[in-house]
């Protein structure tokens, strides 16, 4: 290799790394952005949950306090009331079991397991989640090493109470996320993949690159968790807004996400199904009409555009537009002539266009009738053909007795 081909090539590794550590810290910062408001709320609840169980109430250690308002602001979203009260009533059963346990048997390596052991099974038993079984144990655990030391082991009941309802009031009412910037940050990566998967499965219909389309197809599928996501913020965003009145004023911008994020997901299963079929027609060589891929990049640009308009709170009908548009260039197949699979993609991209104007508010029923009417005399065309189509007879040969 020639001293010029050399620099050439350390100079696009040199770029490259440094493109990529570009994005690392872009990514990093990112997510630091992301969590400022959670740390900023656990980090004030837990020292309001310490002041007032040690300054006010005058408890001498308690360390669960701070602990309970923090697990309670890292819950799983959505289900935090749910996830204190779990948390409150785990400690409680920890607590007891470990008390009467360890008056009963004593301290030790195999106490602690069988306290560990049984207040496991009862919180299972009283049909308690993730939280409260591991909220039990580790009550239980705490009860049989530090009771003596700690004098009151009881007494930790309360401290999860001040925690979490510290933590509780810090989340609703001292510092409220925004549920709006919230659900928009899950919302814009899942909208982003749907619509980017779309258009990469049109461009492999096009040039009939199977390969380009399975790829498009494990890009839609991994897409899955960025919806579970957004589905988790809207539900999160519901009880925020509810019970934050400093966050009432956006909840005209906010319902278009929750009441949109169910349909959404509805979409995103509909357009893995059209993807499936796609390469199925392009391996067995069906003919495919070109109306095919523009319908499919068109309603690529509808899930695209409804991003934007979510994000500008203005109604969506740019996105109904581009999303019946596609319904209709759909329905060209079938005047151009159009197999079993295409038949299906087009069958696809009509129930997708169904989802996407219920996510844009249109009623449930008005939606399939808006859909109807934009394919309209394409499909009353095909209806006509198939009923003036010869009909061929099959000649079954009668049985002959033996």
């Amino acid at each position: 290799m020639t001293d010029a081909g050399a620099q050439r090539r350390l100079a696009a590794v040199l770029a490259e790394v440094h493109g990529r550590s570009r994005s690392g810290a872009g990514a990093g910062w990112s997510r630091i952005r992301a969590a400022f408001g959670l740390a900023m709320q656990a980090g004030v609840a837990a020292g309001i949950a310490w002041f007032v169980a040690h300054d006010l109430i005058g408890r001498p250690a308690p360390f669960f306090a701070p602990i309970a308002a923090v697990i309670t602001l890292a819950s799983s979203v959505g289900q935090r009331a749910r996830r204190t009260v779990e948390l409150v009533v785990g400690v409680a059963i920890g607590i007891g079991i470990g008390d009467a346990l360890i008056l009963l048997i004593g301290s030790g390596a195999w106490q602690i397991g069988l306290v560990v052991v049984l207040a496991i099974l009862v919180a299972a038993a009283v049909g308690g989640g993730t939280p409260l079984v591991v909220q039990s144990a580790s009550s239980a655990v705490l009860v049989a090493t530090l009771t003596s030391t700690t004098g009151l082991p009881w007494t930790r009941f309360f401290d999860a109470l001040v925690g979490g309802g510290v933590g509780l009031t810090v989340m609703t009412l001292l510092l409220p996320l925004n549920p709006l910037t919230v659900v928009r940050r899950a919302a814009d990566p899942a909208l982003e993949a749907m619509a980017d998967g779309l258009h990469a499965v049109a461009r492999g219909l096009q040039a009939a690159d199977a390969d380009a389309v399975r790829e498009a197809l494990a890009q839609l599928r991994s897409a899955e968790a960025t919806f579970a996501a957004f589905a988790q913020a809207a539900t999160a965003a519901r009880e925020n807004v509810a019970f934050a009145p400093a966050r009432w004023r956006v909840r005209g911008a906010l319902s278009q996400y929750v009441e949109g994020a169910a349909e959404l997901t509805y979409a995103l299963r509909n357009v893995r199904v059209l993807a499936r079929r796609v390469i199925t027609a392009l391996d067995d060589k069906e003919g495919m009409p070109a109306c095919l891929p523009t319908a499919i990049a068109l309603l690529g640009d509808a899930v695209g555009l409804l991003r934007e308009e979510w994000s500008r709170a203005a109604e969506p009908e740019a996105t109904r537009e581009r999303a019946l548009r596609a319904a209709a260039e759909a329905g060209r197949a079938y005047d151009e002539g159009v197999g079993f699979s295409g038949s299906v993609v087009v069958a696809q991209v009509r129930t997708t266009v169904t989802d996407l104007l219920r996510a844009t508010g249109v009623e449930h029923g008005q939606a399939p009738r808006l859909v109807r009417r934009a394919v309209g005399r394409h499909a009353r065309n095909q209806a006509a053909r198939r009923n003036a189509a010869p009909r061929r007879r099959i000649f079954v040969p009668r049985r002959r007795d033996a």
